[in-house]
């Protein structure tokens, strides 16, 4: 099997985890609209998980039986957290292939490795089925991704040599944030010489409506550049990324990224000294670092819409009046669990990616619950 080119390996890669909705299911025909425009443009990586609802089998549609197998890569995931034995874990690479309609996936990841569930990826097996499916021809390249800090990322690394690539949250207001630490584990990857896919480059769309002073500083700047293109030109200037994902949900947003890669220069010395200014900005933020990826649903007993009332909460804080927030959080948890449902049984906090508090924060919402 050849190695990861990442020179030749195109720099923005379509995220499929926040694909449009009709209704409550995923609208086939603008996602292969979006699809189109991608590989138009000369992009190929696509990104899905074993756990993004209705994902990978939108991929098959809209991707797979549209287009030959030669022109895209795939990545997918094995999400062994919320699972209770080995035999389903490793049953999830055969089940991604079938909805995929996929005979090999290009880049196959373990999924969303911390402090927290590392040990049961080892006591699982998992790294040595997925060393074993490479053997096989069923994955051509192997990874995972991280949500912790550069100590295990080090140790990891170091156990498991045979790793290919990481997956990193990385993106300009989390580079110094030291609960994601962008930066160190940035530097332990290429330490290890392991190139970096970038996820959560725009902070799942905070950064594409950042607060009013960033978003004046970047269009004193460049008047015609959207504040999610500063993001990504960020990412994508950092030494050793094979790409950086963007969950994008519009064939707007396709054009727009596709516009901001193919013009894509160097970042100037200017726009940087802009973009730390911005990281300074973002280091105040009071805002719930939530980045709607909807890990925390998964096991919630009462069912609550935890990314949206976080949502509601941000709105409170960025100056959204009371009357108003109450009245998105009715209609956020209509029929589905609310903030003072919540048992605090903890399952949340254990999956979260970002590490957020989260039943401290539920307990916020309920005042507007009045």
């Amino acid at each position: 099997m050849e190695p990861i080119d990442v020179a030749r390996t195109p720099k923005l890669g379509f995220g499929l985890m926040r694909l449009p909705k009709k209704g409550a299911t995923i609208d086939i025909d603008q996602t292969s609209a979006m699809v189109d425009a991608f590989l138009d443009a000369g992009f190929t990586y696509f990104d899905t998980a074993y756990v993004y609802p209705g994902s990978e089998k939108a991929m098959a549609k809209a991707l797979v039986k549209r287009h030959p197998r030669e022109s895209y890569t795939v990545a997918t995931k094995l999400f062994a957290t919320a699972v209770p034995t080995a035999k389903l874990a490793k049953g999830e690479l055969a089940k991604s292939l079938a909805k995929a309609n996929l005979d090999y996936v290009d880049y196959y990841l373990l999924h969303s490795i911390m402090e927290a569930n590392y040990k049961k990826y080892e006591r699982f097996g998992l790294w040595d089925f997925v060393a074993e499916k490479k053997r096989e021809g069923v994955i051509r390249h192997i990874g995972f991704s991280y949500h912790s800090g550069p100590k295990l990322l080090d140790e990891l690394l170091a156990t498991h040599p045979e790793v290919e690539f990481v997956q990193l949250q990385i993106n300009y207001a989390d580079w110094e944030n030291p609960a994601v630490q962008s930066r160190e584990n940035w530097e332990v990857a290429r330490a290890h010489g392991k190139p970096v896919v970038i996820m959560e480059p725009v902070k799942g769309g905070r950064l594409a409506n950042p607060p009013a002073s960033v978003g004046d500083l970047f269009r004193s700047v460049r008047p015609d550049a959207s504040a999610a293109s500063w993001a990504l030109r960020f990412a994508s200037s950092l030494d050793g990324i094979l790409t950086v994902l963007s969950g994008m949900s519009t064939l707007e947003q396709v054009q727009d990224n596709i516009h901001t890669f193919k013009d894509m220069g160097p970042l100037s010395a200017e726009e940087r000294r802009v973009i730390a200014d911005a990281m300074t900005f973002m280091g105040y933020s009071n805002q719930i670092p939530c980045t709607a990826c909807g890990y925390c649903l998964q096991g919630c007993p009462r069912e609550i819409p935890i990314p949206e009332v976080f949502k509601v909460l941000n709105d409170l804080q960025a100056g959204a009046s009371t009357d108003e927030c109450r009245a998105k959080l009715r209609e956020a948890t209509e029929g589905r669990g609310t903030p003072s449902e919540c048992i605090a049984c903890g399952r949340c906090e254990a999956i979260c990616p970002q590490h957020i508090e989260i039943i401290e924060n539920l307990k916020r919402a309920v005042a507007l619950e009045a």
